[in-house]
């Protein structure tokens, strides 16, 4: 089967306004994923499989936890019990170690997809990484095949720090020589203009505590710090708890 490419998802984050269109498409699917998990899914046996066998780090077991839906976590919770009492059990003490591939020790390889600090294997964590990696071939694809993304994507707001070196990286991995020798410098480009942006509503913002500017104003800078934080390290620091729909 053909792999998908995902050209409307990223078509749609960098119409999206964002001051970062993987930070949104991370957002997106993280939310579409905990919705996934904690909707009707978490009453089937194979999914409630899976998640009994492989957990979830700590990142997203929080999120699911402000998600709000009780009888789901506790259904989950409950099958993941089992298994780990089970496992713990029935096998051998080795079957366990950190250092043996067992039980303890997936704890050692960490999440694979995402972001934040993950500290277990997690099947949310590998739902969300199988679709995001697909995520960036599309980008790359983009750049090389539609005309339109590129002219969007360069009056768009760029990208937050980190997404930039992925950016990057998978240009140099992945795109044509002909195209890396295109776009690297435009993207360079589209950064230091949005870095510019944000710093010139970061240092108004300053400015506008200065009493002798009390009436003037604000201009772009009354959400300047959770957007200079984004910039600088991705994310959406500003983003309320996301909650399941009552």
């Amino acid at each position: 089967m053909k792999e998908k490419l995902y050209t409307l998802e990223l078509m749609d984050a960098v119409k999206a306004g964002d001051e970062c269109m993987f930070c949104w498409l991370e957002r997106k699917l993280e939310q579409e994923n905990l919705e996934f998990v904690l909707g009707s899914s978490y009453m089937e046996g194979d999914i409630r499989g899976q998640t009994s066998e492989t957990g979830f780090c700590r990142y997203h077991t929080k999120k699911m936890f402000d998600y709000g839906n009780t009888l789901g976590n506790a259904w989950i919770l409950k099958s993941r019990l089992e298994y780990v009492n089970r496992e713990l059990k029935q096998k051998g003490p080795h079957s366990v170690e950190g250092k043996s591939g067992g039980l303890l020790g997936r704890f050692h390889k960490g999440g694979k997809g995402g972001a934040g600090t993950k500290d277990a294997p997690c099947y949310l964590c590998e739902r969300i990484g199988a679709v995001y990696g697909r995520m960036w071939d599309t980008f790359v694809y983009l750049l090389q095949n539609d005309e339109e993304f590129g002219q969007r994507l360069m009056g768009s707001k760029g990208f937050c720090l980190p997404h930039y070196a992925h950016v990057q990286e998978i240009c140099g991995e992945k795109a044509k020589p002909r195209e890396r020798e295109l776009w690297l410098p435009r993207l360079k480009e589209l950064m230091a203009r949005n870095l510019d942006r944000v710093q010139e509503d970061i240092d108004w913002l300053i400015e506008k505590y200065d009493y002798r500017n009390k009436d003037a104003d604000w201009k772009q800078s009354q959400d300047a710090v959770p957007r200079t934080m984004q910039k600088l390290v991705g994310g959406h620091p500003a983003d309320p708890v996301f909650r399941g729909r009552k």
